[in-house]
């Protein structure tokens, strides 16, 4: 059966015939897309490569050091001063590699965020070569036909040619939040929303020639809104910039008095370089891009990337039922009508009965699914699983018959407060029929007669509860259950969809996915509450419950809670309430405003009235496969296989991604407040002619461990207890009270344990003294990394790229020492003495930052307590 959509269209398609509906052919559509291009919006705040380079030496701190080291080569050529040659190419050269290492860390954190910024781009549904397609939105090209339904988003300008209820949101264009009603012959625009109805739309503009292109540069001018993660990390950084600022210009201003005006300044600004974490945020961007990268193979596509922090910290899950924590699906397996149950198997399509023909006729006529075939002659089905079961299972049971002709006339889509859809309908004789499907419980009130056998009888108040008790029966046994039923329509186009004769019941089996079990029962380990919001039937979503281990004490239905005060329903989430039945989204975004209020939760949706509650939330998900593209625009996290296991995973990857974070800026913190120290106290108690570490060495220090080894710290692995921890609480600080004390404690440990080494080594000579400290340094990288594996109860080889980062440090801090070009660096050889008072401090710096994490530890556990 093929139903010829037709209706009142604009003068230049009026005469249209079904031929014109057949679309673009594909050798047509590669023409166009040639002459046209892509249909995409061209981003004018795409960084170059060599922008991207050149940001690395944008520091006012690095051009600074730069013009110093020349500023020191040129005044060399003055009289009575020396020249330093060597050394302003040696600093110019670490420089330029730490710039080059800095590139390529913001290339491909650059690269990462634009192909996942790809991955999420709109689809489009056409219809091509006569049958409807489902194709990436830069595809379309002038002349498509685009079909629009609530929840889509115009993907490009075009001129309406059907529409039934068609309404549009232009706010993005026009600031009016009013949704404006599109019919026949009037334009939409790229970008805008479809709120309800559905047509078909006539593509005349696509990429910088559509309305939303023309002023795409100037909506690009507007900064995107940086999240509390990005403003915590800047003002750390910006704070910890003006204590090391500060001292350094001590250590200057000291040191001009000892080491003369230019050495001073020197070292002072390379100091500063090497301890000032202005490149942070930067290297938590990466680490930011390669979570996401991670997450994305585990079917969570990231849109905002803080949010790949921001989902560790989530203690409530508002969770779909259909299609996240069962398959979507859907098969249809018995029915109910004339009294009795069918199951679909038993049904024979060349013995079918008038009401099973008029039965499984609504449900393929009152139906958007589509299908087609691919080149290989297999076939597919586009739209909702619930629509393509009962597709599928019309097309078998009326195999036999020739199906009628429709011409569609009018509908009334389903949304979520009606439950229910009407599609108007003629035929070849011109007799008008009304189908409609819908939940029982709504359509049952709808319902005057009910078609039995060739007649049509009173519907009693009796037969309605022997169909709600029969419906109930259906959902206990966790099945999806639909109702049906038609009008014959005349004269009466106003109501469709009231007084109607009720046919039957389907019943489809959509089984729970058998991973859920396992993740609920991971999230509930992790101290994360998981609630079961669904427009599904309230013994359906209680059945389903039961399989995968969702406990609740109590079930809440819409009707239920429209009757209920803030307070009232705030007692029952609070009394362990997590499942919430035949819901439309203003109900999510009451539970969420309530839950919000102590909790970090995480939406999910796929309709267009969820986009709100998916906006508002703290994370909103959208599904990838059963979502519609506004709530996927709405999203932070887009889940690509509408898997709950796949939040799961998700956040167990934020959790990762977050204490590596940590770990990392209490690596950089505690070596950085180490070294300042360090220089501070000997510049300041010790009258040495010399600094203690030249501006060459500081650089060189800083090369060595801020790079690599603090990398490779985000690559680490989950601990294996992260989801056996209680979420963090909402707005935790990166750096919190213990982690201050550890940075602070450690540190200064460092500090004093390397000034020790120095003085039993200084007898020896100050240039081996020297080399004694700076290779220590380097050493203490392995204590620091030692300790916080400790505190986090991991093996030194669960992170190969850590262990390879300070490998490859020590191996070129000792390369340098015995290499022939160590006097550059003004190093000298290492003898054994050296080498043992080395090895006997970093013993004794490991065993000390060991005591004091565990005596910290105690402590911030016993006041917990």
């Amino acid at each position: 059966m093929k139903i010829l959509d037709s209706g009142k269209h604009s003068k230049k398609y009026k005469d249209m015939n079904v031929a014109a509906y057949q679309g673009l052919s594909t050798a047509e559509v590669l023409n166009r897309l040639e002459k046209y291009g892509k249909n995409e919006i061209i981003d004018s705040r795409k960084h170059s490569i060599w922008l991207i380079l050149g940001r690395q030496f944008s520091s006012p701190l690095i051009l600074i050091l730069i013009a110093a080291a020349f500023i020191s080569f040129a005044i060399g050529y003055l009289p009575e001063q020396e020249p330093h040659l060597v050394d302003t190419i040696l600093i110019l050269a670490i420089v330029l590699i730490s710039g080059v290492l800095g590139f390529i860390q913001d290339y491909k954190a650059e690269k990462t965020i634009k192909a996942l910024q790809q991955m999420s781009y709109p689809r489009s549904r056409v219809i091509r070569d006569n049958q409807e397609q489902l194709i990436l939105a830069s595809e379309l090209v002038p002349g498509d036909l685009l079909i629009v339904e609530a929840g889509d988003m115009v993907t490009a300008d075009g001129e309406v040619i059907e529409s039934f209820h068609l309404d549009i949101d232009e706010s993005i264009l026009t600031g009016e939040s009013q949704a404006v009603h599109k019919i026949e012959g009037e334009l939409v625009f790229k970008n805008t929303i479809a709120n309800s109805g559905l047509g078909k739309v006539h593509v005349t503009s696509t990429g910088m020639h559509t309305k939303i292109g023309k002023v795409a540069s100037e909506l690009q001018k507007v900064e995107e809104e940086r999240s509390s993660f990005q403003v915590e990390l800047s003002g750390l950084s910006r704070k910890l910039s003006l204590i090391t600022f500060f001292i350094t210009i001590v250590i200057g201003v000291v040191g001009v008095f000892k080491f003369g005006f230019y050495t001073s300044i020197l070292t002072a600004i390379s100091l500063a370089v090497a301890a000032i974490p202005e490149g942070l945020p930067a290297v938590v961007v990466l680490a930011l891009a390669i979570g996401a990268g991670k997450m994305f193979k585990k079917n969570a596509l990231i849109r905002k990337l803080p949010i790949v922090e921001s989902i560790g910290a989530v203690d409530v899950i508002c969770t779909d039922k259909t299609g996240t924590l069962t398959l979507n699906e859907m098969t249809v397996t018995t029915t109910f009508f004339n009294r009795k149950e069918h199951t679909a198997s038993a049904l024979q399509a060349n013995e079918l009965s008038h009401t099973a023909n008029m039965l499984f006729l609504c449900a393929h006529t009152c139906n958007h699914a589509s299908s087609g075939f691919r080149e290989d002659g297999s076939e597919y089905y586009l739209g909702d699983q619930t629509e393509i079961a009962l597709k599928k299972a019309a097309l078998i049971q009326l195999s036999a018959q020739p199906l009628p002709h429709y011409r569609k006339i009018n509908e009334i889509p389903f949304d979520s407060e009606r439950k229910r859809m009407t599609v108007l309908v003629e035929d070849k004789t011109g007799v008008h029929t009304a189908f409609t499907k819908g939940a029982p419980e709504v359509l049952l009130t709808k319902c005057t007669h009910i078609l039995e056998g060739n007649e049509v009888v009173p519907m009693t108040k009796k037969l309605s509860n022997e169909l709600m008790e029969q419906t109930d029966v259906f959902a206990s046994q966790a099945l999806r259950v639909m109702g049906f039923a038609y009008k014959r329509a005349e004269s009466d186009h106003e109501h469709l969809d009231e007084g109607l004769t009720w046919i039957g019941l389907q019943a489809m089996i959509d089984p729970p996915r058998k991973e859920a079990k396992q993740a609920l029962e991971d999230c509930k380990n992790a101290g994360i509450r998981v609630i079961m919001i669904t427009g599904d039937n309230p013994v359906t979503a209680q059945a389903i419950a039961r399989q995968v281990g969702l406990d609740s004490k109590n079930v809440l239905t819409g009707g239920e809670l429209d009757q209920l005060s803030d307070l009232e329903l705030e007692d029952y989430l609070k009394s362990d309430t997590n499942i919430f039945a035949r819901t439309d989204p203003f109900h999510k975004l009451r539970i969420l405003e309530l839950l919000e209020k102590d909790h970090t939760v995480a939406m999910t949706g796929d309709g267009v009235n969820d986009a709100l509650a998916i906006k508002r939330s703290v994370v909103g998900i959208a599904m990838g496969k059963k979502g519609t593209e506004v709530a996927k625009q709405a999203s932070d996290i887009v889940l690509l296989d509408d898997n709950f296991s796949s939040i799961r995973d998700a956040i167990k990857e934020g959790r990762t991604i977050f204490d590596n974070t940590r770990k990392f800026i209490d690596y950089l913190l505690t070596c950085n407040l180490a070294e300042v120290t360090l220089i501070f106290f000997i510049t300041l108690f010790f009258s040495f002619s010399e600094p203690i570490l030249y501006p060459v060495q500081l650089l060189w220090i800083n090369l060595l461990t801020d790079g690599l080894v603090a990398l490779a710290l985000g690559a680490d692995p989950p601990a294996k207890d992260i989801m056996q921890r209680a979420p963090r609480k909402n707005g935790e600080p990166l750096i919190d009270k213990k982690l201050a004390w550890l940075i602070g404690l450690i540190g200064l440990k460092k500090a004093a344990v390397l000034v020790v080494t120095f003085l039993l080594v200084l007898p020896q000579g100050l240039d081996i003294a020297r080399s004694t400290l700076l290779t220590g340094i380097v050493l203490f990288e392995f204590v620091r990394i030692g300790a916080i594996r400790y505190g986090e109860k991991l093996g030194w080889f669960d992170n190969k790229w850590l262990v390879m980062g300070l490998v490859v440090s020590l191996i070129l801090q000792v390369g340098l020492i015995y290499s022939p070009w160590n006097h550059f660096f003004y190093l000298t050889p290492l003898g054994m003495h050296e080498w043992l008072v080395l090895i006997v401090g970093v013993v004794i710096g490991y065993l000390l930052a060991i005591l004091i994490t565990r005596l910290v530890s105690r402590f911030f556990n016993t006041t917990k307590g």
